[in-house]
């Protein structure tokens, strides 16, 4: 073992108990502001259906639209393949997938929309509306034919139309409550924020509900939707969307990118107005810093090319979505939106396809550095994270499976989820 080194020091132990005092409230502000990752489940999509035209059979209406599609205009997986450019080897198991999504779990997370897609109503026809959403969805979660996650998206907080928001809010939660409880899977969408000033008023009307029923405080969350350019960059040249999630008080669980709105915000054409367009680009990537650490996922937003009509333009659009939604996982945007029931099939192909295509190599560094083996690649611990939260994305949404991960990495979900999001001290490592 050779010669034991001599240890010396120069230092007093108050040093360290001083230094360690003069942090505590740093500690403790690193602490809540930045928790990390939540380690639950993000769906890959959001898709939104106005509050009248929601039914109990929407889901499944969705699901069998997309099927619909995939036989008539690409009936088998060579043909859907050459389609979206997929290679060979995944045609297969990518086009089963997909077929297998659509008539399992056609939609991940639905928003019945209270605000633009359903437009100003008489106060009496809302209200009615929102009733009746809470208790089909109340009923969707009894009868087990709830997406995973299902919600509103009410009016905003500005002046005009916030009473409204406020309401709907209220009778769609209050009739949740008298149908037994809030759902888990409930998500609430918060739209057109300007100011964290109508984050706060938004906290303060949970705040509210949860003390009229008796809720433990912070049950309630909800996403903030980023559409206008004051909420990227305010009036003094800070970041709006970092004071939004401070005045979310812990409950902001995501921020969703609205591609049109913000886009005319900004003065882009109608023409260009698109997720890739580069204004877009510079809110998603602010947005992104915003939330990193914070337990906020960040989702892209949606086309409004829609793939109806002809073969060769539903072809297009599929190209086009195809491509949009790989780019955005690309760049570490998981979620976006779904406009159209036949966005389904690329919305899951392109899901697939990315995790399929890496699933060999992630989990071959991952197992590599359990076992200190190195390889080509020396990885860090910030990469096992990244490497387990890849693979149990893929395995969340149905583009891969427990076993055969476990099979390829020597790792159990539980050790997946233990990368993802580490505590502090030794990590153990269980055999699968």
């Amino acid at each position: 073992m050779g010669q034991q080194e001599k240890v010396a020091t120069s230092l007093a132990g108050a040093v360290s108990e001083e230094i360690s005092a003069s942090l505590t409230a740093v500690d403790a502000e690193l602490a809540r502001r930045y928790p990390g990752d939540p380690g639950t489940r993000q769906p890959v999509h959001t898709v939104y259906v106005p509050g009248d035209v929601f039914e109990p059979g929407t889901l499944r209406s969705w699901g069998d639209q997309a099927l619909a599609a995939l036989d008539e205009h690409a009936p088998d997986a060579a043909s859907f393949a050459a389609v979206l450019g997929i290679p060979e080897e995944l045609a297969g198991p990518v086009h089963d997938r997909v077929r297998a999504k659509l008539e399992r779990e056609p939609v991940e997370d639905l928003r019945i929309d209270f605000e633009d897609g359903y437009g100003p109503r008489p106060d009496a026809e809302e209200d009615e509306a929102a009733a009746r959403a809470a208790r089909l969805v109340a009923e969707a979660y009894a009868n087990g034919t709830a997406a995973p996650y299902m919600g509103i998206r009410m009016k905003c907080m500005e002046a005009g139309v916030r009473d409204r928001g406020i309401r709907t809010t209220d009778v769609f939660l209050s009739g949740l409550m008298a149908a037994g409880g809030l759902p888990e899977g409930l998500v609430l969408t918060l739209p057109k924020v300007t100011y964290p000033e109508q984050v706060t008023a938004f906290v303060q009307l949970l705040e509210a509900f949860e003390k009229a029923h008796g809720l433990d405080a912070g049950r309630i969350g909800f996403e903030i939707q980023i559409e206008t350019s004051q909420s990227i960059l305010a009036a003094d040249g800070t970041a709006a969307v970092a004071r939004m999630i401070d005045a979310a008080r812990g409950r902001a669980t995501g921020l969703h990118y609205g591609t049109f709105d913000y886009s005319a915000c900004v003065g882009v054409s109608a023409a260009y107005q698109a997720s890739d367009h580069p204004a877009a680009d510079h809110a998603k990537a602010v947005m992104q810093v915003a939330a990193a650490g914070t337990g906020l996922r960040v989702s892209d937003g949606s086309t409004n090319v829609l793939p109806v009509g002809s073969a060769d333009r539903v072809h297009e659009a599929w190209r086009l979505h195809y491509g949009l939604t790989r780019r955005a996982l690309a760049r570490a945007y998981y979620q976006g939106w779904d406009m159209h029931p036949a966005h389904l099939p690329t919305r899951y192909a392109a899901v697939y396809a990315f995790y399929r295509e890496g699933l060999e190599q992630a989990a071959a560094r991952l197992a590599a550095y359990v076992a200190k083996a190195g390889g080509d690649v020396m990885d860090e611990p910030a990469t096992a994270k990244a490497l387990s939260g890849y693979l149990l994305r893929g395995i969340d949404c149905g583009a891969l499976d427990t076993a055969e991960v476990a099979g390829l990495t020597g790792l159990t979900r539980t050790d997946l989820e233990a990368f993802a999001s580490p505590r502090r001290g030794d990590l153990t490592v269980t055999a699968p």
